[in-house]
């Protein structure tokens, strides 16, 4: 168990396996009465060609996300974590989290699933194996 946990990063994206690991970030958000940040990636390389040219498109999806990632927040306010915020960001998942994500808000720890229910990859490589391998911080992958 990692001492001092101030600040929980949770990657969401409506798989079975993210949820679990949303309901045990804010298990531990609560005991240790962490900030809960929850995190996720508006995946590009999943849009068309014609998509990724339409401004209005990707306008359109990352509002969709912005709205739909409040749900979870409301969430974690509900269930009792007292600080929680809510990050965005763009490309692909693993490498988002790994190099945007976890330098901006500075988490003691990652908690995500194992399964990606969104994107290529998962047909070629795990995102939470990149993760765990790439990550500065501890891990915690939930199945």
């Amino acid at each position: 168990m990692i001492k001092d946990v101030k600040k929980i990063l949770v990657g969401v994206d409506d798989s079975a396996d993210a949820l679990l690991a949303f309901d045990y970030a804010i298990k531990r958000a609560k005991e240790e009465n962490a900030e809960l940040i929850i995190t996720s990636i508006l995946e590009s390389n999943e849009l068309s060609v014609f998509q990724a040219m339409d401004k209005d498109y990707i306008h359109g999806e990352r509002s969709e996300l912005e709205e739909h990632i409040l749900d979870y927040r409301e969430k974690a306010l509900d269930a009792g974590v007292n600080k929680v915020r809510t990050v965005i960001a763009e490309g692909n998942a693993g490498e988002a989290i790994v190099k945007d994500v976890i330098p901006k808000v500075k988490p003691d720890i990652l908690i995500i699933g194992s399964e990606s229910k969104k994107g290529l990859r998962r047909h070629f490589g795990s995102q939470a194996a990149y993760m765990a391998k790439y990550a500065p911080i501890s891990v915690l992958v939930v199945r």
